[in-house]
């Protein structure tokens, strides 16, 4: 079937570059710094390029990440629209400015091909979690639906797309400024995980702690249960993102496969360079459909 239009996303929604090829989805990439030295995000075409990146952080490096400018996504964007209409699911605002300036690239490459179409969508989320949007809207393109139709999906569903994670290390979070130093100074307590979650806007909320990684992943869960589409009958998607923990994350898909009968498969990614150089070491992430972000109790 000949695709509708073109679907395109940045590279921190932290699933393989392979994947995105196989799908057929352009990705702009995002850049770090590690020692004043720029890399590109590799999102796993060079197999060592992630295990490296981590080594630097376990040694005590500290990267840093800058938006996307308006010029790099002018010269993306132009490149797109000389093949067809475009949308483009952009990383969350609540983490990133980034699609402002998707925003404003768009809107000035769009008067240049008056016959196209382009769409930059704030999706408000963020590594996998994005990257499971971005496969949704990849199914309904496949499936024949137009730019419109995915796009209209998208901004309906965005919120119930479901962030709920843990960290047993917040150095990284608090050095970004993504939670308050009081939160980030629970987790330098023996054996206590905060429990976190992207609230409607986008943003990072730590709003509870556990003791132990097991009672992590049990909490995880059970907000699981509790907001997913038709709690323990969800079967929908369901996706995993770790910052080099893959064992843990590999415990929780199989608690998250024991609770829930109907999901046939959950994917485990890594989180990449981008996501990874502010969670650090030690994140794991799930996400779902479910209830809105907006009806969060645990936000204040």
């Amino acid at each position: 079937m000949e695709r509708k239009f073109i679907l395109s996303c940045g590279s921190t929604i932290d699933l393989p570059y392979s994947w995105c090829e196989s799908r057929d989805i352009p990705v702009i990439f995002y850049t770090y710094e590690i020692d004043g030295i720029e890399h590109v995000d590799d999102m796993g075409r060079d197999p060592a390029a992630l295990p490296a990146f981590y080594d630097s952080i376990r040694a005590g490096k500290l990267p840093h990440t800058s938006q996307i400018n308006v010029e790099r996504y002018i010269e993306f964007f132009d490149g797109l629209l000389k093949q067809g209409d475009v949308l483009h699911l952009a990383f969350g605002s609540g983490l990133s400015g980034s699609v402002r300036n998707a925003q404003a690239a768009a809107q000035e490459v769009a008067s240049r091909y008056p016959d196209r179409v382009i769409r930059v969508v704030d999706t408000l989320a963020a590594s996998s979690g994005q990257g499971m949007l971005v496969d949704y809207a990849a199914d309904m393109r496949d499936a024949g639906k137009s730019l419109d139709e995915v796009c209209s999906w998208v901004e309906e569903n965005k919120l119930r797309l479901n962030h709920q994670f843990f960290c047993t290390d917040l150095s990284h979070f608090r050095r970004s400024g993504r939670v308050s130093g009081s939160a980030a100074m629970l987790g330098a307590l023996l054996g206590i995980c905060p429990i976190m979650h992207l609230n409607c806007e986008g943003k990072i909320i730590a709003y509870g702690k556990v003791r132990g990684k097991q009672n992590a992943i049990r909490e995880t869960v059970r907000v699981m249960q509790e907001r997913a589409d038709n709690g323990a009958q969800y079967d929908g998607k369901c996706f995993i993102c770790n910052s080099n923990c893959v064992d843990i994350a590999e415990r929780l898909r199989e608690v998250i496969l024991a609770t829930f009968p109907n999901v046939k498969d959950v994917r485990i990614c890594d989180i990449g360079t981008i996501i990874g150089s502010h969670s650090g070491i030690g994140t794991v992430a799930v996400f779902f459909l479910g209830k809105s972000r907006a009806e969060f109790i645990g936000d204040t």
